[in-house]
């Protein structure tokens, strides 16, 4: 089957196009991950994203701080940050605000790597986005920052479900 067929078979309905967009956040996903990780040896996509945020943050966050921006557990974030400080992008300290959690802090390594190898990257990441018209570019960006309210919509249910059984 091609994608093609499968986009003509979900379009029918709303119901089809929901099942539709789920799959397609879950395979786009996969692909972008594999796409990254082949084209930037130095690190993995998750801990990409773990370092960009680490590096865009004013104040030093804790695992479970980061964890809670990037939709997975505290147990992966350590995970992540135990290989990174291994490749010496990172540290990890005491957090200031509280003695029993950890933060992660980024090292010049981090810098110099944004500056120099993930350079090249960016640029082949526009290639991404080249498809769209500049409108195209907005509305996929506000629908992607709703999808963020379904999703805790689903948590919330999925929560008040928990407690009731």
């Amino acid at each position: 089957m091609k994608l093609d067929d499968l986009i003509t078979r979900f379009s029918s309905t709303t119901e089809n196009q929901e099942k539709a967009i789920f799959s397609t956040l879950f395979i786009a996903g996969n692909q972008l991950q594999t796409l990254f990780d082949n084209h930037i040896p130095a690190v993995s996509l998750k801990q990409f994203m773990l370092l960009s945020i680490v590096r865009q943050s004013k104040d030093a966050l804790t695992f479970t701080q980061l964890g809670n921006l990037l939709g997975c557990s505290r147990q992966n974030i350590k995970k992540l940050a135990d290989v990174l400080m291994k490749k010496g992008f990172i540290t990890i300290r005491q957090s200031p605000n509280d003695t029993r959690a950890m933060c992660i802090c980024p090292t010049e390594k981090v810098n110099d790597f944004f500056q120099k190898d993930f350079f090249k990257y960016q640029e082949e990441l526009k290639y991404l986005f080249e498809v769209y018209t500049e409108e195209e570019i907005e509305t996929l960006f506000v629908l992607l920052s709703k999808l963020y309210a379904g999703i805790e919509n689903l948590e919330k249910k999925s929560s008040s479900e928990e407690r009731e059984s």
